[in-house]
């Protein structure tokens, strides 16, 4: 049901629940389902209180404030971060050039863990039970699975990379990221809890999302507001694990000092950097990055850390702050424009903004990575994504095999590698 918030209030209770075990266990297999979570913490989220579809973040920030302030909370731990009524959401890469909408949802029910505190949240009609929900229906595998290939062939996108690393070094414009896809079916459709539940166990230390038909589990934290702090991971430059017998502790020495990665860090770490800055009282951003091992790649990352304004909600620095140079390209604007007339694909919400945001305005919005999506009108298919910043030293072959590396994780979660 989605409730008219312009007749009437709507009340919600949250309350402290004995460790509920894995929070995923109690997605359904039908109906409105998103969790977002990370190292077993987070949160899964049932059903649909309200909606609101829309083109931009901005309006999505001004329709969650009108709803806030019309939710009546009762709660038994009041001031928790991540506790009481949310609104999820997923976003849209470019909303110019895409014919998808970004959506923001207010469950109806959120079961929760945050280190050794677990709760539940229910709202409307939902919150008259003190109850856990039951538990999902098994999880079904992909069966017949096959690929159907993508907007490029492998050897067209090179060629689009070799076009965009000639325009970086005519000096017109100075990065650009570069997507790829790839379209897979099935016989029956797909159990996105399947492949979240494979990404949580593969990848426990990157954000899990499943929002709307999104899945993945990124590594990129876009932004992260609790209290007064904001926190922004930054991830750019990359080099693959499925070099045989390399050592991976040579391999991260060569990513720390390539220069055309550490190039493509530093952009993404100033374009996040610049954004912040109007909205923070102080910032902190470390002079060279780290290295983040995953299980199947390598990143350069930078953690900018910050005093936030009070009045300024994690979903309004999402907008801020997207699309950002480690998905987008630098200059911004001339980075989307080569995308749009190069890339020859739709990205709809991947590279956008996913995650959530609660009625204090603290929230976290990860960048909609290492996944794919899978539409009503086509329940039996899903389209993966990656992509690669190409900067003025890129090779393109060497862009599509980072590429390749990127669908890794989702090939895995679906039984194909």
């Amino acid at each position: 049901m989605i409730l008219d918030f312009g007749r009437a209030r709507l009340r919600a209770t949250t309350v402290a629940i004995p460790d509920p075990g894995p929070l995923e266990q109690y997605l359904p297999d039908t109906g409105t389902n998103c969790a977002f979570l990370r190292r077993g913490e987070g949160f899964v989220a049932l059903g649909q209180a309200a909606r609101f579809e829309t083109d931009t973040l901005d309006a999505a920030d001004v329709w969650w404030e009108e709803i806030s302030n019309q939710i009546d909370h009762d709660s038994e731990m009041p001031g928790e971060f991540g506790t009481g009524p949310l609104a999820v959401g997923s976003f849209t890469f470019d909303p110019d050039r895409s014919e998808e909408h970004s959506v923001l949802i207010v469950p109806e029910v959120i079961i929760g863990r945050r280190g050794d505190i677990c709760w539940m949240t229910r709202l409307g009609d939902a919150r008259g039970s003190a109850a856990l929900p039951a538990r999902g229906e098994a999880l079904r595998s992909p069966v017949g699975i096959r690929e159907l290939g993508g907007a490029m062939s492998g050897p067209q996108w090179e060629r689009i990379v070799a076009d965009v690393v000639s325009l970086i070094r005519r000096d017109e414009v100075d990065k650009v990221v570069l997507a790829r896809d790839l379209r897979l079916a099935c016989d029956d459709p797909i159990d996105l809890r399947h492949v979240y539940a494979r990404l949580l166990a593969g990848y426990p230390t990157t954000w899990a999302y499943l929002v709307d038909g999104m899945v993945g589990a990124t590594p990129e934290l876009l932004v992260r507001r609790q209290g007064g702090l904001v926190t922004s991971r930054v991830l750019a430059g990359t080099v693959g694990l499925q070099t045989d017998g390399v050592d991976p502790l040579v391999l991260a020495t060569e990513l720390s000092r390539s220069s055309k990665d550490i190039a493509e860090h530093e952009f993404a770490v100033e374009s996040v950097a610049k954004a912040l800055e109007p909205y923070c009282k102080a910032m902190n951003v470390p002079e060279s990055p780290s290295v983040l091992r995953l299980p199947n790649v390598m990143h350069l990352a930078t953690d900018i850390t910050g005093v936030v304004n009070h009045d300024t909600s994690a979903l309004l620095l999402a907008a801020a702050l997207h699309p950002s140079a480690a998905v987008c390209g630098t200059p911004t604007h001339l980075a989307l424009d080569i995308i749009g007339e190069l890339e020859s694909l739709d990205r709809s919400r991947y590279a956008g903004p996913v995650g959530w945001v609660d009625t204090d305005g603290d929230g976290e919005w990860a960048i909609a990575l290492r996944g794919g999506q899978v539409r009503p009108d086509t329940p039996n298919e899903i389209q993966l994504f990656a992509g690669a910043g190409i900067v003025a030293d890129s090779d393109p072959a060497a862009e599509l095999a980072e590429t390749g590396a990127k669908f890794v994780p989702m090939m895995q979660a679906l039984g194909l590698a």
